[in-house]
């Protein structure tokens, strides 16, 4: 969707700092970092939320999740724990109309963040 920030990011039209990319995912440092590790994954295939998830799309939820956890050992957070977030829909949070997920950590997390 050409006015879908996430979709820019992922198509390479806006800069990022991608943390990692492949042909149906990209992960990149969240610009106004929560954490020490704030990194946002989305799925480059556009889906607006966890409403839009269908059996079609479950392989890439699991791929998504295996490469959270991939990326949680990678910035060094997998053992003293991390957070992931998708926040769905205005009441949720929701800001960006794409599906993401926040990876937090590197710091004990309260129950606001995220």
């Amino acid at each position: 969707m050409s006015d879908c920030i996430f979709c820019q990011i992922a198509l390479g039209k806006v800069p990022s700092e991608i943390a990692y990319e492949d042909d149906e995912l990209i992960a990149f440092k969240d610009i106004q970092p929560l954490a020490p590790v704030h990194l946002v994954i989305i799925p480059k295939k556009h889906l607006r939320s966890l409403n839009d998830v269908t059996p079609e799309n479950e392989r890439l939820i699991g791929h998504l999740f295996g490469i959270i956890r991939r990326l949680a050992g990678e910035f060094g957070v997998a053992e003293s724990g991390y957070r992931v977030v998708a926040n769905t829909g205005t009441d949720g949070g929701q800001v960006v109309g794409h599906l993401h997920f926040h990876l937090l950590g590197g710091q004990a997390l309260n129950a606001r963040i995220g």
